[in-house]
């Protein structure tokens, strides 16, 4: 196997680590899918939707090499609002002090099609994250860090962000991105990848 036969149609650097970091061998496209929500579209709707449209857009180039194709798509929701990444510092102190001293959720999509069956596997996976009470100086320190500024729900648990999360319910690499364990299972039903030989 080589490293064009699996593409990661994202440009995220979180999910591309955290495909290197159990020793999955791949390329990366990023897809050029819009990010829209569609009209009566739920949260879980929307990221299972968007990361098979983007993964079978990128396999629909034909320049593109490549056999199997994984795309994802990652929200936080509060409640059932839709949080994504802030325009502004302003925008990012709103989200984060909205986040403060309670739970949310973020919610994963993921799709693995291969291009030579047609097969596609895809899910929508959920992880509830709470946050400790946040003081203003702590908002506006995060903040002038940048890390907020390109992440969905102006956080990010793998850096600095850390530091809010008292607890979280569910897959970790789910909220930096990608459902690592569902990503690797689907793959390794598709016979892209075998981790561990018999």
């Amino acid at each position: 196997m080589t490293s064009s036969d699996i593409v990661l149609a994202s440009a995220s650097p979180r999910r591309a680590d955290l495909l290197t970091q159990v020793g999955i061998r791949f390329s990366v496209v990023p897809s050029r899918v819009p990010e829209d929500i569609l009209p009566g579209e739920s949260p879980e709707d929307h990221v299972e939707r968007l990361s098979r449209e983007k993964a079978l857009e990128v396999a629909s180039r034909a320049e593109v090499p490549g056999r199997w194709f994984i795309g994802s798509d990652t929200i936080v929701l509060r409640d059932e609002t839709i949080l994504g990444k802030p325009h502004d510092a302003e925008e990012a102190a709103v989200m984060l002090r909205s986040l403060s001293g309670r739970s949310h959720r973020v919610l994963s999509g993921y799709a693995v099609c291969d291009r030579e069956t047609g097969h596609c596997e895809s899910a929508a996976v959920s992880t509830v994250v709470i946050f400790k009470e946040l003081t203003e100086a702590e908002i506006a320190g995060y903040i002038a860090s940048g890390e907020p500024m390109d992440k969905a729900g102006a956080y990010a648990i793998q850096g600095l962000g850390v530091f809010m999360v008292r607890r979280i319910e569910g897959s970790y690499t789910n909220v930096v991105g990608l459902p690592l364990c569902e990503v690797v299972e689907a793959l390794e039903r598709l016979g892209a990848v075998r981790l561990f030989n018999d």
